[in-house]
């Protein structure tokens, strides 16, 4: 996909306060560190000589070489925009594969990783995925390290492409691009997302934790109450070989341990397979399209974070959190989200007041006002035996209590609610990047993020509920903690799934999703009988 060239004469005017090598001999430069055999047998050396981009003797010439001589017989772009996008290894990546990728007019000099992540800097976006124009893969650095690539690698172009951020929080990252000499820029929906020959569905949200993945599951099973067959495809979270998980399938338990998934990854997927649903995660995601629609009459896109979608949706669901009120207006690509969407389900409710309900609504009300508004609740139950007058660890979804922001979880709620004597409290008992977690999250309530993006921390999970002074771990994380973990006390599960509430009884006359699907399932039958013939 290639993107309009907007940018004018802003290069030209930037280089002036800017100097730079010639982009000849900063292409030349590229390719010779990254050993690219062009085909050009001529010796010569990775460094310019004094007069390069000076503008005395011959412009960006290399001493005794043409500069351009390899990159002219691959067709190659001489003037490439030089890019870093940062992200968190999702955005980023799709939008470097939708829009960078193939573009021989751009160079993409590095990723970014952010900190919500861990162990992803450090690492490379390999050469298999990365395409032909990059034959040694594209670095992964740390977004610390942003000022020394921008003073480095003589960097046009920063993209920011990761989310649950606050606004100023996007500026602030801009000021530092500006302030080393680049440009910012943000790309949109219109430029990211796919289209699919199949019915799209999505969820998004305001912020993680809003509610968004019960909400997703959810509209699938009002979907497939309509004899649809509905396939989900869930946000990227690639931890590990990223090659090897270009495009996953998941449809049994077994695939979760072919795949080696993380617990943040399990804890989106274990509930779909629950349902035999069948979920795809991975990089690549028009490929993961492909093998999705051959295998859905509706696709199902169960956003991360809060980050719009990546595939063109026939109906976006945005989920809202009262809890947050506010929140809605202030944090990116939250309000994109918002703005964009058909649908906005309000959760919580019944946990919220009432003041922070109406503030959300008339916030939706007044970025969007041809959205249809659906009041929700999130149920919570118990299952595998009683937690009344118990001494309980209480382990809660990660993300919602970091990147997210919260200070407590359906974990909490249910501890109270459901009658435990003392949430046991686990900064003594904490060890490796846990305890520095706790630590770094001193408002969070007496309860554990079930943390594990990979063996180490899920080790160190283990270890700290087995040495927390409680009769029972009540795990409000949707995953079944004892199939990953050894654990020596007795596990109860906090289980939460949406409810919709009637417009009668918040006093209004809401609609209800099962009527705002009304067209989606019209639409996927047709298809449907189209494709069988019948």
């Amino acid at each position: 996909m290639r993107r309009p060239d907007s940018r004018g004469g802003v290069l030209e005017a930037r280089s002036r306060l800017w100097p730079r090598p010639a982009p000849a001999v900063r292409a030349a430069e590229y390719h010779l560190r990254a050993g690219a055999d062009l085909g050009d047998t001529s010796p010569c050396s990775t460094t310019a000589g004094p007069e390069a981009g000076t503008g005395s003797g011959a412009q960006g010439s290399l001493p005794g070489v043409d500069p351009t001589a390899r990159l002219r017989k691959a067709g190659i772009a001489m003037d490439r925009t030089r890019i870093v996008i940062m992200g968190a290894a999702g955005r980023d990546f799709h939008n470097f594969n939708v829009v960078y990728r193939d573009d021989p007019a751009v160079e993409v000099v590095a990723f970014t990783a952010a900190t919500q992540i861990p162990g992803i800097a450090g690492r490379r976006y390999p050469t298999e995925l990365a395409g032909p124009l990059y034959p040694g893969g594209i670095q992964i650095v740390a977004e610390s390290d942003l000022e020394h690539l921008l003073a480095t690698e003589r960097v046009d172009l920063v993209v920011f492409a990761y989310s649950d951020v606050a606004h100023e929080h996007v500026m602030h990252t801009a000021s530092r691009a500006l302030a080393g000499g680049a440009d910012f820029e943000l790309l949109g929906p219109a430029h990211t997302m796919l289209p699919s020959a199949k019915p799209v569905v999505a969820t998004g949200a305001t912020r993680t934790g809003a509610g968004k993945s019960q909400t997703t599951r959810y509209i699938a099973a009002l979907l497939e109450k309509q004899g649809l067959r509905v396939v989900v495809v869930r946000h990227p979270m690639p931890y590990g070989d990223l090659v090897a998980q270009r495009v996953q399938r998941y449809a049994t338990y077994a695939d979760l341990d072919r795949y080696d998934t993380t617990i943040e990854e399990r804890e989106e997927y274990e509930p779909h397979l629950d349902a035999g649903r069948v979920l795809y995660a991975g990089v690549d995601y028009e490929a993961i399209l492909r093998q999705a629609e051959a295998e859905a009459d509706v696709v199902l896109w169960d956003g991360g974070n809060n980050d719009f979608p990546f595939y063109r949706p026939d109906l976006f669901v945005a989920v809202a959190d009262p809890l947050r009120a506010g929140h809605e207006m202030h944090y990116h690509p939250g309000e994109t989200n918002i703005r964009m969407a058909d649908v906005v389900v309000i959760n919580k409710v019944d946990s919220a007041t009432p003041a922070q309900v109406a503030e959300v609504r008339a916030n939706v009300s007044s970025m969007n006002p041809r959205a249809r508004v659906v009041l929700a609740r999130s149920t919570l139950t118990l299952q595998g035996g009683e937690i009344t007058g118990k001494r309980v660890a209480v382990v809660e979804d990660g993300p919602t209590l970091t990147h997210g922001g919260m200070t407590y979880g359906a974990g909490v709620v249910a501890a109270r609610r459901f009658g435990a004597t003392e949430l046991v409290d686990p900064v003594p008992f904490a060890v490796g990047q846990l305890a520095e977690t706790l630590s770094r999250y001193p408002a969070l309530e007496h309860l554990i993020p079930a943390m594990g993006y990979g063996q180490g921390q899920m080790h160190e999970l283990e270890t700290t509920l087995n040495a927390m002074p409680v009769d029972l771990v009540l795990s409000a994380t949707p995953i079944d903690l004892t199939r990953v973990l050894k654990l020596d006390r007795p596990v109860v599960r906090v289980r939460y799934e949406l409810e919709e509430l009637a417009g009668d009884a918040v006093g209004h006359g809401e609609p209800n999703l099962t009527e705002i699907l009304a067209p989606i399932v019209e639409r996927a039958r047709a298809g449907s009988q189209a494709e069988t013939g019948r």
